[in-house]
């Protein structure tokens, strides 16, 4: 398999228009700020490995860039982002299909990012919801709001636009992103000559923000300082039951699929039918209490599990294999996003 990898990290190096077979090309990316969740699976990466490696040219990347936008260890960062490449991997990630690797080891994302913050205005930037919500969070606890907390926005428009993408598979909580991009897009293609492709985000169907069990209104996030309502993929079968168990439930005795009014039920029912491709609405018909419905979600989520990680278990065991998919990995990505990127340079004035 190491032959193949190699080979494909040198083919199709230079496309500017399509990828792999005149298909369309995806790009998504994961952030190592913390274990990635159930949500994390549900919500993104389950698609990844099931429809979008088979169906197009994908590139998926573990953004550690994007982690040093607040406080960090960086020992832990390198730590998470090599566990995220290794579940990514462990969740069905081919790469005889896809391109997996690490933005930070490709220099375009960050050549290109530049070139966006000329494109983009201060107005745009401070106009994103997250960094409105992360922002106001590192100011209540005392913290300083680092400027690529505020720019970020344009290196994610870059990790995208480097590579001719024309799907983003992304949760709701990233299409104001996506949007944001392509206006940048639109905006360089304008002043600058036709450079890059406008993508459009691809919001999964089913599960698309898993919620925190203990604040089902709250997202399910890996930064969370309290983890009680988070189910991490490496957690043992044991604690992943505890945490459903605990699970916080609403007012009322029956078993309803309520969004609004009822969020918890509505968040178990929705993680129990995104583990069973059922249907939140008629699952819940079958339920008279919501203990039967708990210790059903706590069976689902075992064994959805199971699989990775039992396969993250063997890749852990042969790191070497996980340092040559992501070095091949690398390679193709800087293959395909270098003359991308020489040609925006050229476009704005600036480079050979």
């Amino acid at each position: 398999m190491g032959e193949l990898v190699r080979e494909q990290a040198g083919a199709a190096g230079g496309d500017l228009v399509r990828g792999r077979g005149g298909r369309v090309r995806v790009f998504s990316g994961v952030q190592p700020t913390g274990h990635l969740t159930l949500g994390n699976y549900l919500g993104a990466v389950r698609r990844w490995a099931a429809e979008d490696q088979h169906r197009a040219d994908a590139l998926f990347c573990v953004v550690d860039l994007h982690a040093l936008t607040v406080e960090h260890d960086p020992a832990r960062v390198r730590r998470l982002s090599r566990q995220a490449a290794s579940l990514l991997l462990a969740a069905g990630l081919d790469p005889e299909r896809c391109t997996v690797f690490v933005q930070s080891q490709v220099d375009e994302h960050l050549r290109l990012a530049y070139l966006m913050e000329c494109t983009a205005t201060d107005g745009e930037m401070r106009r994103m919801i997250q960094y409105k919500e992360k922002a106001a969070r590192e100011q209540a606890r005392g913290g300083s709001v680092r400027l690529s907390l505020l720019t970020y926005p344009t290196l994610m428009a870059a990790d995208i636009l480097a590579y001719g993408t024309d799907e983003v598979p992304v949760g709701d909580d990233q299409t104001q992103h996506v949007q944001l991009t392509r206006d940048l897009a639109v905006r360089f293609n304008q002043r600058y000559g036709a450079t890059f492709v406008v993508p459009k985000a691809m919001p999964p169907r089913v599960a698309a923000r898993v919620m925190d069990l203990q604040e089902p209104t709250s997202k399910m996030g890996k930064s969370h300082a309290r983890t009680a309502g988070t189910v991490f993929l490496l957690d043992e079968p044991e604690v992943v039951r505890k945490k459903v168990m605990r699970a916080v439930t609403d007012g009322g005795d029956d078993v309803v699929y309520e969004r609004e009014a009822r969020p918890g039920i509505a968040n178990l029912l929705d993680v129990l039918a995104a583990c069973t491709d059922g249907d939140p609405e008629r699952l819940a018909e079958g339920y008279a209490s919501y203990g039967a419905l708990k210790k059903d979600v706590a069976d689902a989520v075992v064994e959805t599990l199971r699989p990775l990680r039992e396969r993250h278990a063997e890749l852990a065991a042969d790191p070497a294999y996980v340092d040559e998919v992501l070095r091949a990995g690398a390679d193709r990505a800087r293959g395909l996003a270098k003359p991308r990127v020489d040609a925006a340079y050229r476009a704005m004035g600036v480079g050979v």
